[in-house]
Order: C-alpha cells, then structure tokens, then sequence
C-alpha cells in the first residue's frame, strides 16, 4: 500500500484468525510433504503462472508510459521465470513455500520494480467505458424483473457475467483480445445450474425474508447493480475496490470516478438514492486478497456490517472460498482456471455463489 498506515485484520473475520483462517483455498501442500521438494500441486500452479507471463509481456511491451517498455518487458519475463524455475527446485526460495498470495505478490512486484504501474491500464478504461455505456441497459432489464427470485437470480448472472472479463487467465486474454466481451451474451451463455457450488436458492429464500443494515463487498463493475438493488432496500453499502492496480481490478480512484459517471446530477444510481453508499480503500495491491491485512479504513467502515460479499475468482474462490465470519457471507465468482475447476470437481467456467447465513443473527 502506497500510504504507510498499518494494515489490520478484517474485523468480521470469526476469531482467533490464526487458527480460523486461511487466505488460500487450495493447499499447495500438507505438513507431511518434504518442504525442500516441490509438490504436484505446487508444479501444477506454479506452470500456470509461467504460462501467463506472455501475456503479462505483451502487456508490458504495449505500456507508452513506460520508456525502454520492450526491454522491461523481457527482463520482467525473465526475472518471473527464474524466480518460479527456482520455486520448483526449492519451494522455500524467495520467501516460499508458494501458494497463490505470494506468486501474485512477485509478479506485481517485479513489474512495479521496473517502472509499470499499471499495464492493463488502456484495455480496463477501455472496458469501463463499455461498462458504463450498458449500464443503463442492464438497470433497465433488471428492473423489468418483479420483485422476487427472478429478479435476484438475473442480477447473480450479471455479476458472473462481470467477472468473465479477465485477463489473468491466459485463455479469457487470448478469447478477449481475438473479438471482446459481450456482457449481455455473457450473461445469457453462463454454464446451466446447478453449479459447482450453488446456494443461490437458499439465498433467494433469506433475500425475500430479509434484508440487511450494512453490506461490505469487494468490486468489479458486475457487481454495481447488486449493489444498486441492496441500496434500493434500504441496505447501507460499503464498497471497497484495491489500492493500487493489479491486472484488470478497479482501484479505489477509478471506482470513485466511475461512481461519479454513473450518479445523475441529484447523485441518483439510476433513480436510488447513493447516500448509503460508502467507499473504501482496501489497502490491497493483488488480484487475490488476504484479508489478515487489510486497511484501517476498511476495516472500520465494515466493522458493522451484518453481511459480506466477495466476489471474482481472485477473492471469492482462489482465496477466501472457506474464510469464516462472525456475519452472513456470500462467495461469487466464475472458475476461470482449469486448475481450480479440478480442485472443486467442476467444469471450466463454472460459477461459484456460496452462501453462508450466521444464525444468531
């Protein structure tokens, strides 16, 4: 984080943390494997960050803002592969074992070390100018839904349909840069139900039964017209986007100003009232979050909030899937990773909507 306060732990998180939580949801390794020897999952991953690293230079290559990008790209390719090579000969190397917080932490910090801040800058406000543009569109179908499960199931599909625009995921990064994404067709093209993980029935039932004060949820522009429904009954939103850039996620700056874009002159989000919209700097710098540390900011604005929502593949599924709270949770996002479509027993593209409701509440 660029500000130097300290960073704390999410306070909603059910404690004690050191036991109760851990960031990744897929274990590279047990107790029992030798820690000087690589572990299948651990080559397995490890190969799908090394198979990333073209597109991350073609990134880097195309970045204007960077002089000598071209060969700051190469040494970026270079560093990366070396450190992950050495990850297979040595998990204990460069601060390992390696789990997916730590291999998307070296990535960023390699390419911020050589001077690219944000080598996804041009395609994401491309794509979030697209994202504006529909969002009318996409607010105008919602509310031809009646109010109901219909209604809350088509703005589910609206999330998953943000979330497939990600270019981390060496093939989503190919498909994207061959024809773009439709995020109407999206939408209407999502795997059929039930999902890998599917508690969306159960959610619509609490959702007709019950509404919440305060809602704290992690974003990508999918997830605006959620948000926009749980201000319309009359929830108080905490929005929290990343400090700095990393792959496509929108920052805390350009979350404020696509908020901005969007409010009409009355500062309306398509006829609901954005009083109760707040929004928080994470404090993170990843496109996976580890909630042991996140900022004072954020963890004071959602301190009381009796619901939590985290969504993408990143935050919702790589980590974070099994994270407990002292609150109900929802889990959203689309499996973009063979890998993880493995580790869950699900297919490519799958969607996740885990739904956790505390009883005592």
């Amino acid at each position: 984080m660029e500000s130097d306060s300290e960073m704390v732990a999410f306070p909603l998180l059910l404690t004690p943390i050191e036991s109760n939580y851990r960031a990744c949801t897929i274990p590279y390794r047990f107790p029992s494997d030798n820690p000087r020897k690589a572990t299948p999952t651990e080559l397995q991953w490890i190969d799908l960050f090394l198979n990333s690293i073209p597109s991350f230079k073609k990134r880097a290559e195309a970045d204007d803002t960077v002089s000598d990008s071209a060969a700051r790209a190469e040494k970026f390719a270079q560093r990366y592969s070396e450190i992950l090579e050495d990850f297979k000969k040595d998990p204990e190397s460069h601060g390992g074992p390696p789990d997916c917080v730590l291999l998307c932490r070296l990535r960023e910090q390699i390419l911020r070390e050589l001077g690219f801040r944000d080598i996804f800058k041009k395609v994401k406000d491309e794509e979030n100018a697209k994202a504006i543009s529909l969002f009318k569109e996409v607010i105008r179908l919602n509310d031809s839904f009646e109010e109901g499960p219909k209604r809350l199931e088509n703005l589910a599909r609206g999330i998953f349909a943000g979330n497939i625009f990600d270019l981390g995921s060496a093939q989503l990064a190919e498909v994207f840069s061959r024809d773009g994404m439709s995020f109407l067709a999206s939408c209407q093209n999502l795997v059929p139900r039930p999902w890998v993980v599917d508690d969306l029935d159960s959610f619509k039932v609490r959702w007709s039964k019950k509404s919440w004060k305060k809602a704290s949820a992690d974003i990508i522009l999918g997830i605006l017209p959620f948000a926009r429904e749980l201000l319309r009954r009359g929830t108080q939103v905490v929005l929290a986007a990343n400090d700095l850039p990393s792959i496509n996620d929108v920052t805390y700056h350009e979350l404020i100003e696509i908020i901005s874009k969007l409010k009409d002159e009355k500062g309306m989000l398509e006829g609901v009232d954005t009083s109760n919209l707040l929004i928080a700097n994470s404090g993170n710098d990843l496109p996976v979050i580890d909630l042991a540390s996140v900022s004072q900011e954020l963890a004071y604005l959602a301190s009381d909030a009796d619901l939590v929502v985290l969504e993408g593949m990143g935050r919702g599924i790589e980590t974070n899937l099994y994270a407990q709270f002292k609150c109900d949770s929802v889990k959203i996002g689309m499996v973009k990773h063979p890998e993880v479509a493995q580790f869950l027993g699900g297919r490519l593209y799958d969607c996740v909507f885990k739904y956790n409701e505390v009883s005592s509440q």
